[in-house]
């Protein structure tokens, strides 16, 4: 059911979503030209774009580097690379940690 359905207005997407949307596209499509630009036996599909941008479109995704984003005690950063696309993840490791000090720090 629509919000038109509802008798509600439809909502209008506020003007950062549409810049984060925007920007994720682009990233995107830029880090897949950077790939085709290289001759075939030097993709690997997997680097930075703009710089600083982290991307990994190599397929299959392992396990492996599933829990390398979202599960890394031995990483001490918050944001990991994805396993697969552009952009960070959130190493729940990491934070689980940070929380249990702040917790600990607040008990003396």
């Amino acid at each position: 059911m629509t919000a038109e359905d509802r008798g509600e207005r439809p909502r209008k997407k506020s003007t950062l979503s549409r810049l984060v949307v925007l920007a994720a596209v682009g990233l995107t499509v830029g880090a897949v030209v950077q790939e085709l630009r290289k001759q075939r036996g030097e993709r690997t599909w997997t680097g930075t774009v703009a710089g600083f941008v982290p991307y990994d479109f190599r397929w299959p995704v392992s396990g492996e580097r599933v829990t390398a984003e979202w599960w890394d005690p031995d990483n001490e950063a918050i944001f990991t690379p994805h396993a697969f696309g552009v952009g960070w993840g959130v190493n729940l490791a990491r934070v689980a940690q940070l929380a249990q000090t702040a917790i600990d720090t607040g008990r003396r």
